[in-house]
């Protein structure tokens, strides 16, 4: 992936230093606020394992126990550097189509974290990967998930990078568009089968969202490079949720499904890819998936 001359975006939180739980440590304990929590998430359509209570979390840790234990690698400042880029490249392409609407984009913040670190959403670990708090209007994203994503879900690359995060940008987009509003109170009229149906089309709607940035960023930047659709293809892939259910329990549960199957990832990133319009990324008006 190409950024010439890319910018970096000015919207960084940089809370690696903070060394896990943004500032507190000790243990938890499992109580109302935590399902509270996790509902308003899962209405969001968020992941509710993103959600731990941070009202449970006892004692505040030492301030030389929150530091990290051994300087950061030029590598992961790399990294560090093209996800502030990407954030930047989202920002042009989105304020853009806004405009181009009559409408107005407002910037979300990125957070790079490590371990863990407190959202207005609860606290965010990195066992559960990036994403998205609407409360908050912040992506969440602790770097050691793109070595994840390269040597777990065998999904290396640049752009697959690029994916992950223009996927949860596409949940903000969502998010200042009213459809996760939108979503969150018909999740509550209906069944929990019915709920999780809703959370797939949101969730496929930011991989097209995801496509319609990167249709944009390469008409307008030539950012793409041979490989790259294949990269995000195979991130898509990995992260369907039949092919994570085979992986962890060995069965495919359908009604389950909160994100959508490998296939329907993939095929609403290339909707988005080829089409370029947030038009064609209506996933809430259409029978095939």
């Amino acid at each position: 992936m190409l950024f010439r001359n890319g910018r970096e975006s000015d919207n960084i939180e940089d809370r690696r230093d903070d060394g896990g739980g943004g500032g507190f440590g000790g243990g938890r304990s499992i109580g109302v606020g935590t399902v509270v929590l996790a509902l308003v998430a899962m209405y969001f359509g968020i992941d509710p394992r993103v959600v731990l209570d941070t009202a449970s979390v006892t004692q505040p840790r030492p301030a030389e126990a929150v530091r990290r234990s051994a300087p950061r690698s030029p590598a992961e400042d790399e990294l560090a550097r093209f996800a502030s880029m990407v954030l930047a490249d989202t920002e042009d392409t989105w304020g853009t189509i806004f405009k181009a609407a009559g409408g107005r984009y407002k910037d979300p913040h990125m957070v790079l974290y490590t371990g863990a670190t407190r959202s207005a959403c609860g606290v965010g670990q990195a066992a559960m990967g990036p994403f998205y708090c609407p409360a908050d209007q912040k992506v969440y994203l602790d770097l050691s998930f793109f070595n994840e994503l390269k040597n777990r879900f065998r999904a290396p690359g640049d752009f697959a990078q690029a994916y992950v995060i223009a996927h949860e940008v596409g949940h903000h987009v969502q998010n200042l568009l009213g459809i996760s509003e939108k979503v969150q109170q018909a999740r509550e009229r209906v069944s929990e089968r019915q709920g999780n149906q809703l959370s797939v089309r949101l969730e496929l709607q930011a991989d097209c969202l995801a496509g319609v940035w990167a249709h944009h960023a390469d008409r307008s930047r030539q950012v793409l490079e041979a490989g790259d659709v294949e990269e995000a293809l195979a991130a898509a892939t990995a992260i369907g949720d039949d092919r994570l259910q085979q992986q962890s329990q060995g069965r495919v549960m359908p009604d389950s499904f909160t994100h959508g199957s490998s296939a329907q990832r993939v095929r609403w990133f290339r909707i988005g890819l080829e089409k370029g319009a947030l038009q064609s990324c209506d996933t809430f008006n259409t029978a095939k998936l």
